[in-house]
């Protein structure tokens, strides 16, 4: 009698599997799913910069003629937080760049932008201006402080990368 039971354990637990599986395969078969879809919509900022532009006592920077295949995936301005202008990309090699704008003090803006990282006490020259550079555990950083702004280019791209957004950044007067 034990082993009829254990057989009709073992049964059991069989057909819970098959039923599983065959629900598995009906979510599979109905739910979308779409390999070729573009996984990250690119944002369109410009209405953002503009009003960032206007409103922050500093230069505010963006790229211009970056390559193909960068898209903009965050923006936002803050006024209330130190004028924290914030706008965010995935290279075309899928590696998140930001460029990240304050008033606030860089010795906690920095480290809090960029997850932790810490200056090199190594430079890096882009486009003619001198960036500090910066490592961590997550984020590594090209850092500029200009007047009463610092300048973070940050993400988990290459420094190569990271360059390549330093030097296409300019600001326009509005």
């Amino acid at each position: 009698m034990a082993g009829m039971r254990g057989r009709q354990t073992v049964r059991g637990m069989f057909q819970s599997l098959g039923v599983i599986l065959i629900a598995a395969g009906v979510m599979y078969l109905f739910i979308p799913h779409d390999e070729r879809a573009e996984p990250v919509k690119a944002k369109d900022y410009r209405v953002e910069l503009l009003t960032a532009q206007r409103a922050a006592p500093y230069p505010v920077l963006a790229p211009e003629g970056l390559g193909e295949g960068w898209k903009a995936t965050v923006v936002s301005y803050k006024r209330d937080s130190a004028d924290a202008w914030q706008l965010g990309f995935l290279s075309p090699d899928t590696q998140y760049v930001a460029i990240h704008q304050s008033t606030a003090a860089p010795g906690t803006y920095v480290p809090d932008v960029t997850q932790r990282a810490k200056n090199t006490g190594k430079t890096q020259t882009v486009a003619g201006q001198v960036w500090q550079r910066w490592e961590g555990p997550k984020y590594d950083a090209l850092v500029r402080v200009d007047g009463k702004a610092t300048t973070v280019v940050t993400g988990t791209a290459s420094f190569e990368r990271l360059a390549e957004m330093a030097g296409s950044l300019r600001s326009k007067k509005v």
